[in-house]
């Protein structure tokens, strides 16, 4: 049987594909999505969730969340998804309606309610995560597992060289959910850098009618073409992917540790060899194999 699934984004393209990813999972039910601030603002990041579920024709609850990093101002990646998030591209449909209540809430309540099966995949910053976390702190207790794209552990970072984007930009909210407890597998650049779609992959969509291929396709298009990029890396997909099958990834375990400070603001450091079960699952690379 399917085991509830639960999505947080901050939807630019790679969120939009991952979104795609977590429909078509044949161990997971995506049952609810969540929204925050990060790749665009909250108010562009919500709507290309709910264009994107009605493109897909996806009949999930859709909460919209926090707006803003818990102390810091947003800093987001226009220049990278564009400046609606989505490449340029908004699929030709109206937007579903919003589920009534606050992300962080809903968090709460669909843990809850599913409390030891639910997992939880995050892949944009951890804001709503975190306060749900402050206003509930038992959650941790009943994810039965919780991926998190994020972090740079082993190599070099994508806003400044240290960091990885969904950390920089809230730093905090990363420490606490760090904090937790959670039974945490923490996907960042390290693994991410070696997923990618390449143009081959992206040519042999060309003439593609599946609505979830052309979201692929065009959602990247400026990406490859526009930008020149040599590939487009699948960053939140792999979190996904990582949710149905750890196996994809290879890993160590250790604590996970999130630096607040100016200077190296959302460093993400693994003490590694940590073999009990407080320590995390970070990625370290990618079994090609598997994952493709």
């Amino acid at each position: 049987m399917a085991r509830p699934l639960l999505l947080d984004v901050d939807t630019g393209v790679d969120d939009a594909i991952a979104i795609a990813l977590a429909s078509r999972l044949k161990s997971h039910e995506l049952i609810a999505l969540t929204t925050v601030a990060g790749n665009v603002p909250l108010e562009y990041a919500t709507n290309n969730t709910q264009r994107v579920a009605a493109w897909l024709d996806l009949k999930v609850p859709i909460y919209q969340g926090m707006r803003e990093p818990l102390v810091r101002p947003l800093w987001d990646a226009r220049e990278h998804h564009g400046f609606d998030g989505l490449g340029g591209w908004q699929p030709p449909v109206g937007p579903v309606p919003l589920a009534a209540g606050f992300a962080p809430q809903a968090i709460i309540e669909t843990a809850e309610r599913h409390r030891g099966e639910i997992a939880f995949v995050f892949v944009g910053p951890l804001a709503n995560l975190a306060v749900a976390v402050k206003l509930e702190p038992r959650i941790s207790e009943w994810v039965d597992r919780l991926v998190i794209m994020g972090g740079a552990f082993f190599g070099r970072g994508n806003v400044p060289e240290h960091a990885e984007f969904n950390i920089y930009v809230d730093p905090e909210a990363a420490a606490i959910v760090a904090q937790t407890g959670f039974n945490a597998t923490w996907v960042g650049l390290d693994a991410t850098h070696q997923a990618t779609l390449t143009w081959e992959d992206w040519s042999d969509l060309s003439d593609s009618s599946d609505a979830a291929e052309i979201l692929v396709r065009e959602g990247t298009r400026r990406s490859l073409t526009e930008l020149g990029k040599p590939a487009f890396h699948l960053h939140d997909p792999l979190a996904v992917a990582v949710v149905a099958n750890e196996g994809c990834i290879e890993s160590e375990r250790g604590d996970v540790v999130i630096d607040v400070g100016e200077v190296r603001r959302g460093q993400t450091r693994c003490t590694l060899g940590i073999q009990n079960s407080s320590g995390a699952v970070v990625a370290r690379a990618v079994h090609q194999e598997t994952f493709d």
